[in-house]
């Protein structure tokens, strides 16, 4: 497969021992085993770069290495054959990737993958806040149990995906890191994935299928550093309560608590990774959108974007 994603400048290993790159890639990519044939020495190879919230990864391993792993539980994997043969198990099924298919691991999904020994693969780490987040500026319909894709895709049938791809490592081995565009390329994949690959969203315009839901949606974004009380969300539309979990529940399969505040941790990261914005230290930008308990703040913000406040704003410069 002819493509361009990250040439010798990102590699970290070359022909090295196959325990130390896993020992990396469960460090920056994803937990994970490895299981390595009885006979021979096979000699692994990657390279990879941060960018932003994601990570790329290029990764073979030489041998005929067996990849298993818990549930994903935060992340995605996207995984691009490059050359060789990559056997997946999952869901009672069984299929060998080739160069030109995509295989797309699900944050609940275990992974149980076997290389052949030519195999080399390109692999995007990415956030489940992405996704959820891709489906709010869509206004598509966010399912109650999670966005959940179908394991195998034809490259050829996802149109530009690749070229994006090639035009994010450029970027990541660019000599300038602009936390803006990259913070705009992790949005443009995450929306590209759900409007071109199969799965579970429901790609209807809120606004379209509930006028009332949206001006919801609105009075969220525009006091996003209040205290928002559900009764005052239900004023909104003059709707019950209850009524106004079930909106949520059927639109983006999620609480109006749980919606707030997630947007009030992307309000956050968005400042964090925001040259532009005036933000001295973490505990500033935290407390002006509500977050009074700074532990579990913090807490919340790894789980969401992978890594701590602090480690976002330190990124920045």
């Amino acid at each position: 497969m002819n493509c361009r994603l990250l040439d010798t400048s990102s590699q970290v290993f070359l022909n090295a021992d196959p325990y130390a790159v896993s020992e990396y890639v469960n460090q920056h990519v994803g937990s994970h085993c490895i299981r390595l044939p009885k006979s021979g020495r096979p000699e692994a190879s990657l390279s990879h770069r941060t960018f932003g919230s994601l990570d790329l990864c290029r990764i073979s391993y030489g041998g005929s290495v067996r990849v298993t792993s818990p549930a994903l539980e935060t992340i995605y994997h996207l995984q691009i054959l490059l050359q060789g043969n990559c056997l997946w198990r999952g869901h009672g099924q069984e299929h060998y990737f080739t160069p030109g298919e995509l295989l797309l691991i699900n944050p609940d999904d275990q992974v149980d993958l076997t290389y052949s020994d030519d195999c080399e693969k390109f692999i995007v780490k990415l956030p489940s806040a992405f996704l959820d987040r891709a489906c709010t500026d869509n206004h598509w319909q966010r399912p109650t149990d999670g966005i959940r894709f179908t394991a195998r895709h034809d490259l050829q049938q996802v149109e530009g995906l690749v070229s994006l791809l090639g035009l994010v490592c450029d970027e990541a081995e660019g000599t300038q890191q602009l936390p803006l565009v990259q913070e705009q390329y992790t949005r443009i994949i995450a929306s590209k994935l759900l409007g071109l690959l199969t799965n579970n969203v429901l790609r209807e315009e809120l606004a379209e299928s509930n006028p009332s839901f949206e001006r919801i949606v609105q009075f969220i974004e525009d006091n996003l550093k209040q205290d928002i009380s559900l009764e005052q969300l239900a004023q909104v539309v003059r709707i019950s309560p209850r009524s106004l979990y079930a909106l949520f529940d059927r639109h983006l399969g999620t609480t109006p608590k749980h919606y707030i505040r997630n947007r009030k941790l992307e309000k956050v990261h968005d400042c964090l990774t925001d040259p532009a914005s005036k933000v001295r230290n973490v505990t500033e930008v935290a407390l002006d959108y509500g977050f009074l308990h700074l532990g579990r703040f913090s807490e919340s913000y790894k789980n969401t974007f992978g890594e701590l406040p602090s480690d976002t704003l330190r990124r920045r410069g």
